[in-house]
C-alpha cells in the first residue's frame, strides 16, 4: 500500500489551505463608500411594526447594498433612528435611519463577485461588525468551499471562524461534527 501523494506534500497543503482562508476572508461585506450606499430590498409582501422598530419582508426576498446581494425567503430589519434627528424634528416626524442587525431564514445566499455563503440563517449585527452564517454554512470562492455549522465574519479583522457543531449518533448521544474545507489547486 503506498502512501497517498497529499500526505507527502503537506507543507504545500497547509501553504494552500493558508492561501484559501485568506481569499474567503478578504471578502469585506462593503467598503466605507458602499455602506453609505443606499440598501434596496424587494419582496413579495412587507410589514412594518414601529413598536420593534423593524421591518419585515417575505417570499423572494432580494436585497442589495453596492455589490453585495442578499436573497432569502425571510429578511427582518431592524433600525435605530439617529437621535440627533429625532430630537431635532417634531414627535411624528421620522428621522434618518440606520440598520442595526438583520435575519435572513430560509434559503440564505450572499454573495459579493465570486463569494458566495449559503445557509438556512445569517444574522448581520451592526454594533459587533459581524455576519453570522449558520445552519448548514458554507461558502465559496470559485471553486474553493468551506463548510461548518456556523460561520462567522468580523467586518473589520476580515477574519472569518468556522464552527463544527454536534451530530447526532444513532445511540442518542452527541458526536462533534467537523469543520470542512475543499481547496482547488492551480
Amino acid at each position: 500500500m503506498s502512501i497517498p501523494p497529499f500526505i507527502i506534500r503537506v507543507k504545500p497543503l497547509l501553504q494552500a489551505v493558508l492561501m484559501a482562508t485568506l481569499l474567503i476572508c478578504s471578502v469585506s461585506f462593503a467598503t466605507a463608500k458602499e455602506e453609505k450606499a443606499p440598501i434596496n430590498i424587494y419582496a413579495d409582501n412587507m410589514i412594518s411594526t414601529e413598536k420593534s422598530s423593524s421591518v419585515t419582508f417575505t417570499g423572494n426576498v432580494d436585497a442589495t447594498q453596492g455589490d453585495i446581494r442578499i436573497r432569502s425567503d425571510k429578511m427582518v430589519v431592524y433600525y435605530t433612528t439617529d437621535e440627533k434627528t429625532k430630537k431635532s424634528q417634531p414627535a411624528d416626524s421620522t428621522g434618518k435611519q440606520q440598520v442595526e442587525k438583520m435575519v435572513c431564514t430560509g434559503k440564505v445566499q450572499v454573495t459579493r463577485g465570486k463569494w458566495l455563503g449559503t445557509a438556512k440563517r445569517m444574522d448581520y449585527l451592526e454594533k459587533q461588525r459581524q455576519v453570522i452564517l449558520s445552519d448548514n454554512a458554507r461558502v465559496y470562492e470559485g471553486d474553493n468551499s468551506v463548510a461548518g455549522s456556523k460561520i462567522i465574519y468580523y467586518l473589520d479583522e476580515g477574519r472569518t471562524q468556522v464552527i463544527a457543531g454536534r451530530t447526532k449518533e444513532e445511540s442518542g448521544g452527541k458526536k462533534a461534527g467537523r469543520v470542512g474545507m475543499t481547496i482547488f489547486q492551480k
